[in-house]
């Protein structure tokens, strides 16, 4: 391996991602690093104390920058893992694997100040009889799997029949855990915001379809061009800071009842501006890779 500092690197090449990777790889050989491309964890073996990927040992690099939010495997999140026991990841493992679980990230928030939905965590086998009370108390909730993106798997719940609805299907799947959340009442659009290091990248909003209440993209939501004020930013801050995260999209959202911000996810891999949407005006995906490569030069540096 070279002398210089050398990073590995796997990003998404989907939806511009591919001319992302490239304009990063660019930057950093510009600062004399080099990066390993296309290094996907799936393909990696470990031998004695070295995790190895077409004949490189990744336990050598400087760092791993780790931007692949469709793909992650319990293997892959597993050798992630050990890796990141000895160099540098970007996010790191146990920022990763925070953001990935809405309840561990929910706690920590809350923990931290930063406001969340009202959450309620219930062992499956001791749901039913807590769920009715929760949704008599609340009015409305939605059910959410611990992991997942997209939307994938929310279930609203306004009354008796949706929740005698979802109890068979909670009974016959093998999760532990049952997860609910205070519906809020809102506009029926969110806030996305990007944070590299700290510092604010961008925000954009998104906006459910008519037919649907979810605003994530792949439940039928659209991109719109959206301002926020420093309130949402510091909010978006705070939330990052709080789990541990070097790079965070946060969504927020205004509660229309309780008149507040309210923070709903934090995204450990939100996605860079797709060309489709950089043509409709979304111009932050420079700054966000020079933070990034920033970052990167830092990191490698202090190791």
């Amino acid at each position: 391996m070279s002398d210089k500092r050398t990073i590995g690197m796997w990003l998404y090449k989907n939806g511009g991602g591919e001319a992302v990777g490239k304009k990063i790889i660019k930057k950093l050989r510009e600062r004399d690093i080099l990066t390993i491309s296309d290094i996907n964890l799936r393909y990696a073996t470990a031998k004695n104390k070295n995790i190895i990927h077409d004949r490189i040992k990744l336990n050598k690099l400087d760092l791993f920058f780790s931007y692949n939010a469709g793909e992650q495997t319990i293997y892959q999140t597993y050798l992630y893992q050990a890796l990141n026991r000895v160099i540098p990841m970007i996010n790191s493992y146990d920022a990763f694997a925070l953001t990935e679980d809405k309840f561990q990230t929910s706690f920590v928030l809350r923990n931290a100040g930063v406001k969340t939905a009202d959450y309620r965590l219930f062992h499956r086998e001791e749901a039913s009889k807590h769920l009715d009370k929760t949704l008599n108390k609340w009015g409305g909730m939605v059910y959410k799997p611990t992991s997942g993106w997209g939307g994938a798997g929310l279930a609203k719940i306004e009354d008796a029949d949706s929740l005698n609805a979802l109890i068979p299907t909670l009974n016959h799947s093998n999760i532990r855990e049952v997860f609910v959340e205070r519906f809020i009442r809102y506009d029926n659009s969110d806030f996305r915001v990007d944070i590299v290091d700290g510092e604010f990248v961008g925000c954009y909003g998104r906006r459910a379809s008519g037919t649907d209440w979810r605003t994530n993209i792949t439940s039928g939501g659209s991109v719109f061009l959206r301002e926020c004020d420093d309130e949402v930013i510091e909010i978006a801050k705070a939330a990052t800071k709080a789990c541990g995260a070097d790079i965070a999209g946060i969504d927020i959202i205004y509660d229309q009842e309780r008149e507040e911000y309210v923070v709903l996810e934090v995204n450990g891999i939100p996605a860079f501006a797709t060309p489709e949407q950089e043509k409709m005006g979304l111009d932050f995906n420079d700054k966000k890779i020079d933070l990034i490569v920033d970052l990167i030069d830092r990191k490698t540096r202090n190791r």
